[in-house]
Formats: C-alpha cells, structure tokens, sequence
C-alpha cells in the first residue's frame, strides 16, 4: 500500500467514525421531534429551546452525513450515463469530480470563515427569547462539515487514481 492510498484509508475510517458519531444526532433529532409534537398537541405547551434543538441536530446530520455518504457511495450520481461508461472512464470521472468537490469545499469554506469569525466575535446566540445560546458553535458547522466533505474528496480522488491506473 502506497502512503497516498495509507492517507486515503486514513481519512475513511475517520470519516467512518464521525459518521457513526453523528447518526446519534438521527436518533436525538428523533426524540426532540416526536417530544416536541407530544407536548404541542397533547399538552398544548413548547418551548423556543426545544424547537430550535430540532435544527440544532439536524445542521451537524447534514454536514457531517455529506462526508459520510461520499464515503460510502450514497451521493448522488447520474447512472443513466455512467452505468454505460467503460471501468476506466468511470474512474477518471470519479477522479473530476472528486476534484470539482475539493474545489466547491474550498470555496465554500473560504466564504463562510468571516461569516462563522463574525459570529464567534459578537458571542451571537438565538434571536429568539428562550432560545438556544451560542448561535457561532452551530455556525462553526459549516466550515467544519465542508472541511470533512474536502477531506473524503481527497480519499476518493486517490482511490479512484488507483482504480483508474488498474483498469489500464
């Protein structure tokens, strides 16, 4: 095994265990939800908090599941074109887009970091009477679930390298 595909395999298991990580916030998200409906409809009362804990869960299940999904082959793919391609274009098109999702992961990376630092810097919490404090932890999200998905991008470009070089 080269370093480059020691690297790669590096970055699956990693992505393997922040992807188990966050499948607790599915099961969390869950609870808060029917919770939240129990007490609305049953009891005709809520709170802020509760309801903002809803997205609170469900920012970290997008942007951490994104990487996740990437790593395990449930993104979103056009097979109607790519089930007819030959093994080696397959991966040569693996490899472009791999590298396009680098690129998108830098962009958006590089435009949410003054929007997160502007969050952390004025302390931001809920807008919302009762709501949740610390508004810039969620925000630093962003940076952070897109960090993840450049990272597995990496992953897969190499393995796909690898892929392609085999199917020569």
């Amino acid at each position: 095994m080269t370093p480059a595909q020691r690297l790669a395999a590096g970055i699956d298991d990693f992505i393997d265990l922040v992807g188990r990580i966050t499948a607790w916030s599915s099961f969390a998200l869950a609870v808060v939800m029917a919770s939240n409906v129990l007490l609305r409809y049953g009891f005709s009362t809520g709170s802020v908090w509760s309801q903002e804990l809803e997205w609170h869960l469900m920012s970290p299940i997008c942007l951490f599941g994104m990487s996740y999904a990437l790593r395990h082959g449930e993104h979103v793919r056009v097979d109607v074109l790519f089930a007819s391609f030959s093994e080696r274009n397959k991966q040569f098109v693996e490899i472009i887009t791999a590298l396009i999702s680098m690129a998108v992961c830098a962009i958006v990376i590089w435009l949410s970091w003054s929007y997160v630092a502007y969050s952390w810097n004025i302390g931001e919490d809920s807008a919302n009477p009762g709501g949740i404090p610390a508004r810039y932890v969620l925000k630093a999200l962003i940076p952070l679930g897109f960090m993840l998905l450049f990272l597995q991008s990496v992953a897969q470009a190499i393995h796909s390298y690898y892929a392609w070089r085999r199917a020569a």
